[in-house]
């Protein structure tokens, strides 16, 4: 009753723990699921934020590619352009940039001439002989011509005008022409971007630099220059016929161009994602504007969740099964011990059997006073029988007693390293899921070496690495590569790194470093067993490491080309 009750209790105990350890293995499940998702959550609302940018530069790339390449060009006509070419490349341009909507051109003239209109600055003199305006399927309009006598410009032209002349004057005034400008200094002083517009005055030659510069020499009596041409074109831009390049569908359900003064606060921020960016140069008063559901966001976050709740549930699963697998393995190590009990019973039994008919026929050979020849035989065959018994069980021992101790050999074999390293790193991601491991390996492919001490070693490195490194910030890299005749195993860790002075000590058997991670188990002997391994492979092992920026081990192994 006692030893049956004893059974009871310890079944009970049993089903209270793997009760607690499948609570608490789907509480974890749950957890992560759940903490997953809330992560998966803010990073889709952070992509949402930061994916903005490569909207707009997509967006405004043809702003760009406008501004780069083809207003440049203008100053491949040096000056000479009429208002026939002009219009040619008015029409081009509108057609192939919509946001460009009227185009205003600016034919000029520079001396040294005293002129009446313009613009004077020593005896530099600049001033407009006519003006004409391209618009968007319109025909072109004369506001301004010296020869006709035609003024017919609003005040902005004038003020378009000054504003790039004395940009231009102020460049003259100070410019090295024995250096050719960089694009820096062209685009400061040959651009001019206001809102919404941009100016260009095309850029003249070094010679006429030159000419120029000497227009603001000291006053002199000096004959009248040659008139210089140079051509200033003013682009008016509408930010609102940019065409929207929405790379991200997914995360962005609307993007529209707005002003600044749009207020957002108008969308009901409880059921909807908005965010916004600015336009660059000409359209710096306007922004891109992003605004999404939150059901269409959901769209995302779980088309993202999905693969890792997937995983989470294979973790779960694999989990279990390993659970199982353990519980299995427990209950048929029970058994074990048991046979191993009812064998160490039977094998009294079967011990003092003989020895007590061995006894008994003694005993009575000793007493008895006469043995017939009948009874001295039976008694020697008795004692044969039982002596055979005997003899045969001590064999039997001494047989199981060399299985159990029988001695290691070094079994060499080619090793697939690929395929090697591969296995410890699935392994190891199911054991840590929290540690990412990384390889690589060079030049080399099959190993000829004993593949359960190269696990050994294998495994020592990877748990260090594991166990010496902090939270958030498990990670190895193995790089295996192979140098003429060796074979170099580098395995990089960014742990909490190891003392100089305690460098030449961490080889010893049963020496440990005195630190946080060791103070609840660990008796120094895994790095020893793998400089063991290592001296008796003929390889070397060294180490490099620097406290709080992680740990270097490098091993060189001998490679025998097959």
């Amino acid at each position: 009753m006692e030893a049956r009750s004893q059974q009871k209790s310890t079944y009970r105990q049993n089903l209270v723990l793997i009760t607690s350890f499948f609570i608490l293995i789907s509480l974890s499940f749950i957890l992560a699921l759940f903490l997953s998702y809330k992560f998966t959550q803010k990073f889709v609302e952070g992509q949402f934020d930061s994916e903005k940018a490569k909207v707009l530069d997509k967006t405004i790339e043809p702003y760009n590619d406008f501004l780069n390449n083809d207003v440049p060009k203008f100053s491949l006509y040096q000056g000479f352009l009429d208002s026939v070419s002009v219009h040619k490349i008015s029409r081009s341009l509108f057609k192939t940039y919509p946001f460009t909507q009227s185009m205003v051109f600016y034919d000029l003239e520079i001396s040294n001439h005293r002129i009446s209109t313009g613009l004077t600055k020593d005896h530099f003199s600049a001033e407009f002989k006519s003006i004409y305006q391209y618009e968007r399927n319109k025909k072109p309009e004369l506001l301004y011509s010296k020869k006709y006598q035609v003024f017919n410009y609003p005040s902005i032209v004038e003020t378009d005008f000054s504003t790039a002349l004395l940009k231009f004057v102020s460049y003259v005034e100070q410019v090295d022409t024995n250096r050719i400008p960089d694009n820096s200094q062209i685009f400061n002083n040959f651009y001019t971007i206001g809102d919404n517009k941009v100016s260009f005055l095309n850029v003249p030659r070094r010679q006429e630099l030159t000419i120029y510069k000497e227009f603001f020499a000291p006053d002199e009596v000096r004959a009248p220059s040659a008139l210089y041409e140079q051509d200033l074109v003013v682009f008016h831009l509408d930010p609102t016929k940019l065409k929207i390049e929405n790379i991200n569908p997914q995360l962005y359900q609307n993007i529209m161009i707005k002003s600044f003064m749009f207020d957002s606060l108008s969308t009901d921020q409880r059921h909807y994602y908005t965010t916004g960016i600015s336009l660059p140069g000409a359209f710096s008063d306007y922004q891109l504007y992003f605004i999404s559901t939150k059901e269409h966001l959901s769209k995302e976050i779980y088309r993202i969740f999905t693969p890792l709740a997937i995983g989470f549930i294979i973790v779960y699963l694999l989990v279990l099964f390993i659970a199982y697998l353990i519980f299995r393995n427990l209950n048929i190590n029970q058994k074990l011990f048991k046979l191993q009990y009812d064998f160490i019973n039977n094998l009294t039994h079967e011990f003092k059997t003989p020895v007590s008919v061995i006894k008994i026929a003694g005993d009575n050979i000793r007493s008895s006073d006469g043995l017939t020849e009948r009874e001295r035989l039976n008694y020697g065959r008795i004692l044969n029988e039982e002596a055979d018994k005997l003899n045969d069980l001590m064999t039997k021992l001494l047989s199981f007693t060399q299985l159990e101790n029988k001695s290691i050999k070094l079994k060499y074999s080619n090793v697939n390293l690929e395929v090697f390293c591969q296995n410890l790193v699935d392994a190891y991601q199911i054991k840590y899921p929290d540690f990412n491991i990384e390889y690589s390996i060079e030049e080399a492919d099959i190993f000829e070496t004993d593949a359960v001490l190269l696990n050994s070693v294998f495994t020592n490195m990877i748990d260090n690495a594991y166990k010496y490194s902090n939270p958030g910030n498990k990670f190895l890299n193995i790089n295996i590569k192979r140098q003429r005749k060796q074979l170099i195993f580098r395995f990089v860790d960014q742990g909490i790194g190891i003392e100089k002075q305690e460098l030449e000590n961490i080889f010893k058997k049963f020496y440990k470093v005195e630190n946080e991670f060791n103070r609840h188990g660990s008796v120094g002997i895994g790095l020893a067993f793998c400089k063991e391994i290592v001296n008796f492979m003929n390889g070397e092992i060294s180490v490099k490491s620097k406290p709080g920026k992680g740990s270097e081990f490098r091993i060189v192994l001998p490679f025998k080309k097959n």
